[in-house]
């Protein structure tokens, strides 16, 4: 049976795709192209705004649209909150953001025995386990990934994630350890760290570990391989995290920190646990550490009660903190959250202008960036050829180009930064 995947949403979701491929691969089922005729189309959805339901709404009735005939399967945060409209729109299995172990078993015995729409989708507030699934990468990518956590009860004003991923579930390390272990043997350069709430990783487990053991752990199990960081709650930088962190040299110095935004008022109102002094504190004590690491962050604009005077507040701070890149949009109205329900919510026109004006901030704030690692020499793991480029990403995660030669897929080599272009620098070859 041929069978395509089409990933929409956060890293926590290409793992699970590429967890799914695996699973039926060694069932004897063949993966195909997204764009290639196949039995059964799965649809791994997002859910965290109202423009990412929007893209799954179009995937899902592109595919029943076009391949009338089959199977198709929807998964994911999508589903998981709003099943019914799953269904409505033509789904075939419906399943959630649970028990992806039974996944395959839904889908071949649907396809043994046609019928009404079927699937599984749980309780995920009633979640306490969590569900190991097998680390890799998807399909044709150099880098793989291993999520450690699931997850979130932080439940800011705005977010629906929790609603749709339950409670906080952890990996153990010594699992995690040894699939780290495994995905070096196969042969990956690096492995992504990855959780709903990364931060909260060994909140549930016995003796309440740090995420800075399980990097330690981790380092040790695969000595050869970088290691990068998924996104991180500002109060786990700390002086004893950057200590123990910095010492591990494959550790790449790229931190994403999750901000949203850079006034207090605005933060409180959001729900966030820390204020602009204390992020503050967290980029001076990765730079301190590190350097000039990579620092990229979330920005939402516009959230309810966010005034002008508000929103430029937020921006000083973002120029402040002088980010590698920034990722700004328009805070999106979920119902279900405390944020829906609040007063002066600010229209769709004001939040499109304010979004635009901090993405053109994030854009010089990236250029900066890039030009500061002009004559600089940096280690780039090659993932593709692209445009007569080879091309692929320094620790600090900038992107790097040099001219296509020899096959670098999947090599590190050292380049010599030489220029700076459209959100990436180029370079030649050092060795």
């Amino acid at each position: 049976m041929r069978f395509a995947i089409c990933t929409l949403g956060c890293k926590v979701n290409q793992y699970e795709s590429q967890a799914l491929e695996r699973q039926g691969a060694a069932r004897g089922h063949t993966q195909v192209a997204w764009e290639a005729e196949a039995e059964v189309y799965i649809v791994n959805t997002c859910t965290v705004t109202n423009l990412a339901d929007q893209k799954d709404r179009q995937v899902i009735r592109r595919v029943r649209r076009e391949r009338p005939g089959a199977l198709l399967c929807v998964c994911g945060c999508f589903p998981q909150t709003h099943p019914g409209a799953a269904e409505a729109l033509g789904a075939d299995l419906v399943c959630g953001t649970g028990d992806r172990g039974r996944f395959w078993d839904l889908v071949e015995a649907r396809l043994r025995s046609p019928g009404p729409v079927g699937g599984a989708v749980d309780d995920a507030m009633g979640r306490r386990v969590f569900e190991e699934l097998p680390a890799g990468g998807l399909a044709g990518r150099t880098r793989c990934m291993l999520k450690v956590e699931d997850g979130c009860t932080n439940f800011c004003a705005y977010c629906i994630i929790p609603y749709a991923r339950g409670p906080v579930r952890s990996l153990p390390l010594e699992r995690a350890a040894a699939q780290a272990a495994a995905m070096a043997e196969a042969g990956y350069r690096e492995m992504v760290l990855t959780g709903i709430e990364l931060s909260s990783w060994g909140r549930d487990l016995p003796g309440r570990p740090e995420l800075a053991d399980l990097i330690e752990a981790l380092a040790a199990a695969a000595p050869g391989m970088r290691l990068r960081l998924g996104s991180l709650e500002p109060r786990t930088v700390t002086e004893d995290f950057c200590r123990r962190v910095r010492a591990l040299p494959g550790v790449c110095p790229h931190f994403h920190l999750s901000l949203q935004s850079g006034c207090d008022r605005t933060l409180k109102a959001m729900g966030r646990r820390y204020d602009s002094g204390r992020f503050w504190e967290s980029v001076e004590l990765l730079r301190s550490a590190y350097g000039d690491p990579g620092l990229t962050t979330d920005l939402i604009v516009g959230f309810p009660g966010e005034t002008e005077a508000d929103f430029r507040e937020s921006l000083a701070f973002v120029e402040k903190c002088a980010f590698s890149a920034i990722h700004a949009f328009p805070y999106s109205r979920r119902p279900g959250t405390p944020a829906a329900e609040m007063a002066n919510q600010v229209p769709n026109a004001e939040k499109k202008r304010r979004a635009g004006e901090a993405g053109a901030l994030g854009r010089a704030l990236r250029r900066r960036y890039l030009e500061r690692l002009v004559g600089q020499t940096l280690e780039v793991l090659f993932e593709e050829n692209q445009d007569g480029f080879s091309q692929g990403h320094a620790p600090n995660y900038a992107l790097v180009k040099v001219p296509a030669g020899e096959d670098l897929h999947n090599q590190l080599r050292p380049v010599l930064i030489r220029g700076v272009g459209d959100g990436f620098v180029t370079g030649v070859l050092a060795d």
